[in-house]
């Protein structure tokens, strides 16, 4: 039914759907007193309240409808349309009810729905939609550990260039973060054509390394381009283009680097071990089976397990918020993430008998958890700042590449400076 409400000359309307009046009365909506209308009416409205009552039991009104247009008034229960054209504030009611029905086919198909579904379970669509996305990362998360794998276990050039991709991707999804509207409104991003020559550069860095065996000269090198390319700009230059220039260079191109001089840069033979003398020759033979290598390998598996232990036991146990940054994050997850990092070390080295020490490994295990924790967390803010769930789209049901890679931005240069620095001899 529609019943139509003239209030005042405004071209609005308000519907209200489906509801059950037994019987239906609707009040005055206004603080008008009965003295305003004429005494003709005095007989159906009270002294201060206007009160229309329709004594059909049982009905049900499907559409109720509010028009604020005084000229669309029509004679309800006997009352003259002039009483409302000269008083347009009157609430007026055009009913038409159907005995016995008391939904639409439309609020009959909804109220099956939510009835055929059980409080607190999940609707059936939801969780297809669920186990398809499930089923997604999963199938691409086992295959880019297969191909991460085999890139570290070759190494060399095909390490380096497969790094200096990611890189690349990387560096373009930070400069496409830092132009977003949540971080952009607060500050002054670089040019676009400063932002791809940074993502040029920073992919460039693992190659120089690889090629130099360090990378602080390129880096010096890299940061004068890019401030002397700021300040010759036309427009005025702002101190925040540089610093998330700067930034961005160290974040996506200068961390990275300690991957390639981790893998590739610490090449003593690790031949203690019967996998290591056995090392095929596809690979290089054992001569390739080097400290470097099988650093990188337990780093790499202490990250994968500080992930997969902090979402168990977050899961599981999780009740204590670690941060405001991310909220989902909770110290029992991360006390299970570190419990496992510091697990999967110790096993790992005493599978390739490195390092010798349990103390090390114990502590290696700790370095790799620390800095995956704290880079998932960097970028965790960036996003937050920049108002997206994810840095990008290039890998279906896991994100950009930088949701993937922000645990093992920082790791690298710990790993690299524990073994170089700490470890005597490599650890051999």
């Amino acid at each position: 039914m529609n019943t139509h409400y003239p209030i005042s000359s405004m071209a609005s309307s308000i519907d209200f759907d489906r509801f059950k009046v037994i019987p239906l009365s609707l009040t005055s909506f206004c603080s008008c007193h009965s003295h305003h209308l004429p005494s003709t009416s005095s007989q159906f409205l009270h002294s201060s309240t206007r009160t229309l009552s329709l004594s059909r039991p049982r009905c049900s009104i499907s559409r109720i409808g509010l028009f604020l247009d005084g000229s669309r008034a029509t004679e309800v229960s006997g009352i003259p349309r002039s009483i409302f054209l000269k008083h347009p504030r009157i609430i007026t009611a055009v009913a038409r009810t159907e005995p016995g029905h008391l939904f639409d086919d439309e609020s009959k198909e909804e109220v099956n729905k939510r009835n055929s579904t059980p409080a607190g379970e999940i609707p059936t669509s939801e969780l297809k939609e669920k186990n398809s996305q499930l089923k997604k990362r999963v199938v691409f998360g086992l295959g880019m550990g297969i191909l991460v794998g085999g890139v570290v276990l070759t190494g060399g050039w095909v390490f380096t260039v497969a790094l200096a991709a990611a890189v690349f991707v990387g560096a373009r999804e930070y400069f496409e973060l830092v132009r977003s509207r949540g971080i952009a409104d607060g500050m002054t991003p670089p040019p676009r054509y400063v932002s791809r020559v940074c993502s040029v550069i920073c992919a460039l860095m693992p190659v120089v390394t690889l090629y130099l065996g360090h990378i602080d000269v390129s880096v010096t090198s890299a940061a004068f381009v890019v401030a002397m390319a700021l300040l010759m700009q036309r427009r005025i230059p702002r101190f925040a283009q540089l610093t998330s220039a700067m930034f961005g260079l160290f974040y996506c191109g200068y961390l990275p680097c300690f991957w390639v001089k981790l893998r590739c840069g610490l090449a003593v033979p690790a031949l203690n071990t019967r996998l290591g003398a056995s090392w095929p020759i596809i690979l290089g033979g054992p001569t390739q089976w080097t400290v470097g290598l099988v650093a990188t390998l337990i780093s790499i598996s202490s990250i994968i397990a500080a992930d997969t232990f902090a979402f168990i036991g977050g899961k599981a146990f999780g009740r204590t918020p670690l941060t405001n940054i991310s909220p989902k994050k909770t110290w029992e997850g991360a006390l299970a993430g570190l419990g496992g990092c510091i697990a999967t070390s110790v096993v790992l080295s005493r599978t390739f008998c490195w390092p010798t020490s349990t103390l090390s490994a114990v502590a290696f295990g700790f370095l790799n958890f620390f800095g995956s924790l704290f880079g998932d967390l960097t970028e965790s803010m960036i996003k937050r700042d920049a108002g997206v769930k994810d840095s990008g789209s290039l890998i279906p049901g896991h994100g950009g590449i930088l949701d993937r890679v922000d645990s093992y931005i920082f790791t690298g240069a710990l790993a690299y400076s524990f073994v170089k620095m700490l470890l005597p001899l490599y650890g051999v």
